[in-house]
């Protein structure tokens, strides 16, 4: 009897324990046949976003992607080549079919190499420690999407931190039969898309079609230009050139983007009214940039050179326009953390009666406040507020039907017949300050280029590509708080642990102490 019930304890446990292979087996196959994950990061960096699905999913034809990441790469860089296949992995996912992917290390094909080279991809120099010694060997991490005879190549994925931005905009490019064009205005000393605004312009050239166009002679901007980008002109802008701005937004679906300053700082601090503002054009969209500077309680640090000696202190001059101060209704600001604008200037918009949308895309706090005259930009200077504190508005996009600024007249030289009186469709975003995206100030604030690049993918391409650039936005500032609550948290840190334990002893010392009177008696 006792040999039967071991008999039965062992069978027992044996068939519990196949039973729970069975379901483990079980699970393992549904979990490859069913699989799901939860992105809980704010922005689901780690998910392609709704526009890289479609992009992948309305593939008519094969893309080709074919990443060169080389076999012997340092450390640091392994992680990279691992999650470029997770991301891509995922892009194929939505085009099984339509989306080939491929990885090619070329160290030993030269002829690749050469190839690649005339591509625009870099070899590479890596430092590695080999034998207790640092060697320094060349590889290749770069990408290549190919659609027929068309190529767009990444050269170099050094991060994954933008890797989606750059894949869905290579796609987008080489799959369409035109892409968007720009032109940035030349001709009246405005900041140049190849020295003064390079990284910009680099930006903007992975995606469109980019090109110059002169205003300074009077010419026609091109018919296949989509937006006009005039950028801090420093020499006025003729009646005429005002003029080929206002026919080509009237042409109808053109847009011009804006950035101009209102008061020209130099390198020595010493500032000066603009006169070169294109005023006349602006006043005849309901546009006016006041020749002050806009100063906030909310602004950045700025270091000085003073001799030999390098500070660092509080600059009202660079606003800092934070989350309050952007629209969160518009796709170009909305998952911005901050911009930093260094002297920029009060921006207002009239009433606008030809029906067009009026947005403020960006604006300063209720502490802000301006200077007008006798600039004294010095980081020692005085710093305070003189008359009324008031919010200025600093960049403001105006969308919709739109009447010719010109309306009451045309300026000479100008053809007869051509004139255009309005158009249903124009976007105009003008921008107190130009400042802002020069190569100086866009590698210490990085949020401008991406604001940047967000105002002109939201003219030109209906935001598609914003919601993917706006995922990696990293900056947290810290919110505005008045003198007497930082001067109580500063204090309520150093003393307050220190005054809690001494009133929890002396609690418990008179507690005790009641306690043995009261046994006492």
């Amino acid at each position: 009897m006792k040999l039967i019930d071991n008999f039965k304890r062992q069978y027992t446990l044996s068939t519990q324990i196949i039973i729970v292979i069975g379901i483990i087996a079980a699970l393992n196959f549904l979990s490859y046949q069913i699989f799901t994950r939860f992105d809980l990061t704010q922005g689901k960096i780690y998910s392609l976003s709704d526009i890289s699905k479609a992009t992948a999913a309305n593939l008519n034809d094969a893309v080709n992607v074919k990443a060169y990441f080389s076999a012997e790469l340092p450390p640091q860089f392994m992680n990279v080549r691992q999650e470029t296949k997770d991301i891509l992995a995922e892009y194929q996912n939505y085009a099984p079919q339509k989306l080939r992917v491929e990885f090619i290390d070329p160290k030993d094909n030269a002829e690749l190499q050469q190839k690649l080279q005339i591509l625009g991809i870099p070899q590479l120099q890596f430092n590695i420690l080999e034998n207790d010694k640092y060697q320094v060997i060349n590889g290749f991490l770069a990408i290549v999407v190919s659609f027929g005879d068309k190529q767009q190549a990444i050269p170099v994925v050094s991060d994954t931190k933008n890797l989606e931005y750059q894949l869905t905009s290579a796609i987008k490019k080489v799959t369409a039969d035109a892409f968007p064009e720009l032109a940035f205005a030349s001709g009246n000393g405005e900041l140049s898309a190849d020295s003064d605004i390079s990284a910009a312009g680099k930006k903007l050239a992975e995606i469109y079609a980019t090109r110059e166009a002169d205003l300074s002679g009077g010419e026609k901007i091109p018919d296949d230009v989509n937006t006009l980008i005039v950028a801090g002109p420093t020499a006025k802008l003729s009646q005429r050139a005002q003029y080929v701005i206002d026919q080509f937004l009237m042409s109808g679906g053109k847009s011009a983007i804006f950035l101009i300053n209102g008061v020209n700082v130099t390198n020595s601090l010493q500032a000066n009214k603009n006169e070169a503002a294109p005023a006349e054009l602006l006043a005849g969209y309901g546009f006016n940039i006041e020749p002050s500077l806009v100063l906030d309680a909310a602004s950045d640090m700025a270091s000085f050179n003073q001799g030999f000696i390098t500070f660092t202190t509080q600059y009202p001059f660079f606003v800092k326009v934070g989350e309050s101060g952007l629209d969160k209704n518009n796709a170009a600001v909305a998952k911005l953390q901050s911009i930093v604008f260094p002297w920029a200037s009060p921006l207002s918009v009239a009433e606008n009666k030809s029906g067009a949308k009026v947005e403020v895309l960006a604006k300063t706090t209720p502490q802000s406040w301006t200077m007008r005259d006798n600039f004294d930009l010095s980081p020692q200077g005085d710093f305070g507020a003189s008359g009324n504190k008031a919010v200025y508005n600093l960049a403001v996009s105006l969308s919709g039907p739109l009447k010719s600024a010109f309306a009451k007249y045309i300026p000479q030289n100008s053809e007869s017949g051509e004139h255009r009186a309005s158009t249903d469709n124009a976007r105009v975003i003008v921008i107190s300050n130009a400042n802002f995206i020069k190569d100086n100030f866009v590698s210490r604030y990085p949020d401008n280029l991406t604001f940047f690049q967000n105002i002109v993918d939201s003219v030109t391409l209906d935001a598609d590509l914003i919601t993917i650039r706006s995922k990696e936005v990293n900056e947290r500032p810290l919110p505005q708080i008045a003198d007497g609550r930082k001067r109580a948290l500063k204090y309520g840190n150093v003393f307050g642990v220190t005054v809690v334990v001494l009133a929890f002893g002396l609690w418990r010392y008179f507690g005790r102490k009641k306690t043995r009177f009261a046994d006492e008696l």
